[in-house]
């Protein structure tokens, strides 16, 4: 697993861009953990705290080099209640425990459930958090002066202008850089990360959560641990999907799991809430040239440096450049070309991709969004594919008996369809239904054969089955009735 070649790979085939891509992402991350905190209702360290141990937790641990993991809004608003009726001490024991049910997921392997995420939900969920990020900053452009516009402009020009003269230096760094000089040297009256909320001033120290070790603890903090590991892996999951796709590299979906556990654990003992995978913050290393484990380290490392130790700098950065930051991410993240796929693609994938979309937007939850998608996809799939059902029929030279050939899948949702393919009618002594070309899948499809030959049975007809394969056999075997002690028959041919 851990090869000379895989750490070099991982942590140092690309140095100079990991390091200055984790120092764009650390200044990225403070607002945003602050106003997560604030949703969650905890101190603003809390989440600050999270997000340096997440980040360098899982710059070891997890299963997708440079993607970014830290406190996230998604979790936050899982926690609202939690906080408000018991409290932050039961806030980190929900948080250890949430880390410990990600880990177990990572244990048994659900990481390979993202096979059953088609791509229309995939492209749904990076458009929409295309939205929410952009929505995000919109109480930042609200009822401000004209300085705000102007310097957030400026900060788009520099970010998009700026790799023209040099790739060097990644533009979203050079952004902030200059506009906090600009804010500092003119001493604009604008919003800073100082006014988002106090910066810690001192390192996080180990601590149990200190609450009681009992039943009655285990069933308040589950019903709230369980669903935050479920939102975390599944945008966790999503977020290296996206980042594979980027860099055109695979990623370990069950070391993520584990790896997100254990930073989970860890931010519980730290003071931290519960975390997961940022697609912005990930998106915007991506951009900057991050593509190694270090650039997840540098992240977190540097982000504790600023708020501990530089905390009074930290907080004279413009909330503008910020924004022009995340907007420029809103913008790289939306996937302009599925606007041209709408009438492109089959209806099915486009509904499928549109109904993810408006789900999370209106809901704001990433998890609830991707479960809509994902059960219309598999509505679709069974529609197409029980409609992949064809029943041909032809009399013998003898004109007593018919031989219906069957070819296509018999499960859920083609049994009716292939039920009503029989003349039950046709006075015939015998029949011979064909299935060398059909497979049936489920209890739902044995019954219909079961319908099948009794009708047949009640109307005087003998009935042959042939060509089931092994497979089918066996579901027959189990679950058939047409063919037990109670039936008229037996199976002539298997």
């Amino acid at each position: 697993m851990f090869t000379k070649n895989t750490i070099k790979q991982d942590w140092f085939s690309n140095v100079r861009g990991d390091l200055l891509a984790g120092l764009v992402v650390a200044l990225a991350l403070i607002p945003e953990a602050i106003a997560f905190s604030i949703i969650a209702g905890v101190d603003p360290k809390v989440g600050l705290y999270a997000s340096f141990c997440i980040a360098v937790v899982i710059a070891f641990a997890g299963g997708r080099p440079g993607m970014i993991s830290a406190a996230t809004g998604a979790m936050a608003l899982l926690m609202v209640t939690l906080v408000k009726e018991h409290g932050l001490q039961y806030l980190l024991a929900a948080t250890l425990l949430t880390g410990v049910l990600q880990i177990l997921a990572g244990v048994l392997r659900l990481g390979v459930l993202m096979r059953f995420v088609s791509s229309s939900v995939v492209t749904g969920f990076v458009n929409a958090l295309a939205i929410l990020i952009f929505m995000a900053q919109l109480p930042e452009l609200m009822n401000v002066t004209w300085v705000v516009y102007a310097m957030v402009a400026a900060g788009l020009l520099i970010i998009y202008l700026f790799p023209y003269i040099t790739r060097t230096i990644p533009s979203p760094l050079v952004c902030i850089l200059v506009l906090t000089a600009v804010s500092m040297a003119l001493g604009l009256d604008i919003r800073t990360v100082g006014h988002m909320g106090e910066l810690p001033d001192s390192l996080p120290v180990f601590l149990l959560p200190n609450v009681p070790l009992n039943w009655e603890t285990l069933k308040i903090i589950l019903p709230y641990a369980a669903p935050m590991a479920v939102v975390g892996l599944l945008e966790s999951l999503m977020t290296a999907a996206i980042v594979d796709g980027l860099t055109d590299t695979p990623s370990d979906k069950n070391r993520e799991c584990v790896g997100q556990g254990v930073a989970n654990i860890a931010s519980g003992f730290l003071g931290g809430m519960a975390g997961c995978a940022m697609i912005g913050q990930s998106v915007i290393n991506v951009k900057s040239g991050g593509r190694g484990r270090l650039s997840t380290l540098t992240a977190g490392s540097v982000l504790l440096i600023l708020i501990v130790f530089l905390g009074a700098w930290v907080k004279q950065i413009p909330m503008a450049a910020l924004v022009a930051v995340m907007i420029m991410v809103s913008i790289g993240t939306f996937k302009w070309s599925s606007l041209r796929d709408l009438t492109r693609h089959p209806k099915s994938s486009s509904i499928v991709m549109i109904a993810t979309v408006v789900v999370v937007v209106a809901t704001h939850d990433l998890a609830k969004g991707v479960l809509v998608g994902v059960l219309l996809s598999g509505i679709f799939f069974a529609h197409k594919v029980g409609q992949v059902l064809s029943v041909t029929s032809f009399k013998t030279s003898s004109e007593a008996s018919r031989t219906y050939h069957v070819a296509g899948q018999i499960f859920f949702a083609s049994a009716q369809s292939f039920i009503s393919k029989f003349d039950f009618r046709e006075v015939i002594d015998e029949v011979t239904i064909d299935l060398h070309s059909a497979r049936f899948w489920d209890i739902t499809a044995i019954g219909a054969l079961d319908t099948v030959i009794l009708k047949f049975r009640r109307e005087g007809t003998v009935v042959n089955i042939e060509g089931l394969d092994q497979a089918s056999i066996t579901l027959v075997d189990r679950f058939g009735i047409h063919d037990k002690p109670d039936g008229t028959g037996k199976l002539a041919n298997h």
